[in-house]
């Protein structure tokens, strides 16, 4: 979910992406652990990939985000909000003595 909400703000590649959720506090993200979620991502149909030739090296692949993509992406937003909230109830909640 947090891969597909920074693939939203604006097309990406997978070192850049990492780069982004590490700065979030999401420290175990990395290049090597979301090239996997990136592949099963584009398969889904949630995103789609393209090459853009770059001056230092070899091309990058860039994710964007499709149409499907922002309806899974809001759907999963939700049931995150409706999770969060009962796990901070929960841990949130007074222990009788």
């Amino acid at each position: 979910m947090c891969l597909l909400a920074v693939i939203a703000e604006e097309p990406s590649y997978g070192y850049e992406m990492a780069k982004k959720l590490q700065q979030r506090g999401l420290s175990l993200a990395s290049e090597g652990s979301i090239y996997p979620l990136l592949s099963r991502l584009q398969r889904s149909g949630l995103v789609e990939g393209y090459l853009v030739e770059s001056s230092g090296g070899p091309a990058r692949k860039y994710y964007k985000i499709g149409r499907n993509g922002r309806r899974t992406l809001t759907e999963w937003r939700s049931e995150w909000q409706s999770l969060s909230s009962g796990v901070n109830s929960v841990l949130g909640g007074q222990a009788d003595d």
